[in-house]
């Protein structure tokens, strides 16, 4: 935990998000850029040696150029390209005073592309030049935010006390990003302490720093401690009290238990709303739908659509969540009904939604009836997709259903991180069992074994079957010496 904060000369720290456009305007459409950006194909070269076969042919290459085109490569998630693009501007721009935003930019593309360690390396490296040291003061963010996100508290708080030693600690996102880390990681209470210093050293909060508070209150002293915290954040001049602080206080009051003052509040919140941005519906449709307020999940839900733009699938998803929380499945089946006849692709995550409502509430027949209309619509189902149905045939006893499911996860599995419940896992191994079906149940456990899934209950239940068959199993102490899984 910081010990204390000196206030030094103040500076201006943005959003990472906007590094690069601030700087250029205007579309791309150059060979360079056509090349760089080009996903395959047989030109497809690192971008210094496209750079510099560019160079060698006579023709320029300018900054603004070079910024536009590292701006798409984020875009698209091309982070290591991004990454050499920056590369390539500092060593053939020299003579070019490079920003604080550069700098920052070049510093996430590191941790991004080969992660915090040399992130790390990358900001000491900034902290030892004197010329590099200016834009340090406001490239430091991505690291901490890093930090925040990895959950990193002890590294996260050495980090806040070197900036604080070099007196970079003037404006108020190094401490929200802490406070963000400190509630990650339920520490509540040093949340409260970082406040008490920045009102010590005349540090200015924003919304952030407020919502963040009163969040962290809520734990703290309870409901009449946010209040305190919201009336002081009313009579905050330099702060405007927005729809996003509002949610907070209505979600504290939601805690508590507090249902009209929530809805009150939520209200007032309403009216707040930017008529050119989702973002603050989304929100409110959540919060009405934790109070089980279903006029207030469908009255949000229709003045959204009023905002200009296509509505993403995001938002279906939202609503639809909503709607299924609070239990008013013939509305979510309206929606989504509005949502298959305007989408382009077929996105199953938007059906995924209104598939588990039907299996949580023993609608099988109308979950099968949902996944045939997907396939038919040219959805491609996925490891969600498939868990759902798993649920719902092992739940009715639709085994042979359920394996066919497993047997598909099984490829997708190859591909993602995911991995099917042990619940779910056993629930087919004990059919085998119980069905007498030694060779599928050999075949399964291979499967699982071979994906790293097989458990001691698993081998356990396999064993049993070949002892009952009196058929060998030195196969399957083999597979458990391999999973390094003992019998006791």
């Amino acid at each position: 935990m910081l010990s204390r904060c000196v206030t030094k000369t103040r500076f201006c720290s943005a959003g990472v998000a906007r590094l690069v456009s601030t700087r250029v305007d205007g579309s791309d459409t150059s060979p360079l850029s056509k090349e760089i950006l080009r996903k395959t194909g047989p030109r497809r070269r690192s971008v210094p040696s496209l750079i510099q076969e560019r160079i060698e042919s006579g023709r320029a290459v300018t900054l603004s150029e070079l910024r536009l085109i590292s701006k798409r490569l984020i875009r698209s998630n091309r982070h290591d390209l991004a990454l050499q693009m920056m590369e390539r501007m500092e060593e053939n721009q020299k003579d070019v005073q490079f920003s604080d935003y550069d700098i920052a930019l070049r510093l996430e593309m590191i941790i991004k592309t080969h992660g915090l360690k040399q992130g790390e390396e990358y900001f000491e490296r900034l902290l030892d030049s004197s010329v590099s040291m200016r834009v340090a003061k406001s490239a430091y963010l991505p690291l901490l935010r890093a930090y925040v996100k990895k959950k990193m508290v002890k590294e996260g708080e050495a980090l806040m006390e070197k900036l604080n030693g070099l007196g970079f600690l003037v404006t108020p996102h190094p401490f929200n990003e802490i406070m963000k880390l400190y509630e990650a990681s339920y520490q509540y209470e040093k949340v409260v302490m970082v406040v008490s210093m920045m009102k010590g050293n005349k540090i200015p909060r924003n919304v952030l720093s407020y919502n963040l508070w009163m969040n962290a209150c809520c734990e703290v002293s309870g409901v009449a401690g946010v209040e305190t915290v919201y009336r002081e954040m009313v009579g905050d001049k330099s702060v405007e009290v927005g729809w996003s602080s509002l949610c907070t206080l209505a979600n504290v009051y939601a805690k508590g238990g507090f249902v009209e003052k929530a809805k009150l509040v939520l209200e007032s919140a309403e009216k707040m709303l930017n008529r050119s941005n989702r973002l603050g519906y989304s929100f409110l449709i959540t919060l009405y739908a934790s109070l089980g307020d279903n006029d207030g999940v469908v009255r949000l839900w229709e003045a959204s659509k009023s905002v200009c733009g296509r509505i993403s699938c995001a938002n279906y998803i939202c609503v639809l969540s909503s709607l299924v929380k609070i239990g008013d499945l013939e509305e979510a089946e309206r929606v989504f009904s509005e949502w298959e006849a305007q989408c382009f692709n077929y996105d199953v995550r938007v059906s995924n939604v209104l598939l588990g409502a039907f299996v949580r509430n023993g609608h099988i027949r109308r979950a099968e009836s949902l996944h045939t209309r997907v396939l038919e619509r040219g959805g491609n189902p996925n490891y969600k997709t498939w868990e759902i149905l798993m649920e719902g045939w092992v739940k009715c006893q639709h085994m042979d259903k359920a394996i066919d499911a497993m047997h598909r996860t099984f490829e997708l599995m190859e591909r993602c991180h995911w991995r099917p419940s042990q619940n779910i896992v056993m629930a087919i191994a004990e059919y085998f069992e119980k069905e007498e079906k030694i060779e599928e149940a050999s075949a399964y456990v291979r499967d699982l074994h071979r994906l790293g899934l097989a458990s001691l209950p698993v081998y356990r239940l396999l064993l049993r079957m070949h002892e009952h068959a009196q058929s060998p199993a030195s196969h399957i102490y083999e597979m458990m010496k391999l999973d390094k899984i003992r019998i006791e």
